[in-house]
Order: C-alpha cells, then sequence, then structure tokens
C-alpha cells in the first residue's frame, strides 16, 4: 500500500496554520447575468414547496426550489424584467418579494458603496466574490 495515494487526501497542514483542513464554498450562478461565485455572495430566492409563494432567504437554508442572483440593482431589473427568476422558480413573483429583493439591493449597494471606490460602484456590473480553488 503506498503511502500517498490519489485517491485520498492525506495532506497534512504546515507549520503556523490552523489544524483544520479549508473548507471549500459552493458557486452558484446569477440567474441574470449568469456570473458564477459563492453562494454566500449571491441572493437566495425560494420557491416554497405546495406553491406556497415566493420569499427572498436571508438564511440560504429554506426548503424549496432556490434561485440565485447577485445582489446589484442591475441583476434584479433584469431577472424580473425578462422573467428569468420567474422562470428559473417556475412560479410567478408577487410584489412583496420584489420590494424585499429591493430592499435588500439598497442595503447589499450602501455596504458596497462604502467599501469601493468610486470608479468600481459606478461600473454597474456584477461584482460577486469568486471563491479560492
Amino acid at each position: 500500500m503506498l503511502a500517498s495515494s490519489p485517491r485520498h487526501n492525506t495532506a497534512q497542514p504546515t507549520v503556523g496554520t490552523s489544524a483544520r483542513p479549508v473548507r471549500r464554498q459552493p458557486i452558484r450562478t446569477c440567474v441574470a447575468c449568469r456570473t458564477s461565485g459563492g453562494k454566500r455572495g449571491l441572493l437566495r430566492v425560494v420557491r416554497l414547496p405546495e406553491n406556497r409563494g415566493v420569499v427572498l432567504d436571508a438564511t440560504g437554508k429554506t426548503s424549496g426550489r432556490g434561485a440565485y442572483i447577485c445582489p446589484t440593482s442591475a441583476c434584479i431589473t433584469i431577472a424580473l424584467k425578462q422573467k428569468k427568476l420567474e422562470r428559473s422558480l417556475k412560479a410567478e413573483i408577487a410584489e412583496e418579494t420584489v420590494l424585499a429583493l429591493q430592499a435588500a439591493i439598497q442595503r447589499a449597494e450602501g455596504v458596497a458603496d462604502e467599501t469601493a471606490t468610486s470608479q468600481d460602484s459606478q461600473s454597474g456590473e456584477c461584482s460577486v466574490a469568486k471563491p479560492e480553488t
């Protein structure tokens, strides 16, 4: 039996690092702009089981069919106007869900404007944090 089998990751942490291996963040794709990014950097919209409606999922753990979207007003506008979110969830989006999305975008862009430079915030492009591999 070989000491370092390619089938088993037996890499030991280097000196000075934590004993836990680094966990990978799941990658999801925005339904509007098709940009891939980390699950935590996107908003999740969920169609609840038994067609009980569509809600914004802040925890990322609500059961039901989910769709991810970038936290930018451009992506929300595209997803709603071109009905990409409705198509992805296979359900109609209620007005209260649209208002919740817009409120979440205002909060997200408010935080982003404080941390981003003025040049980056005026570009209007999606800026989803890419996970490290």
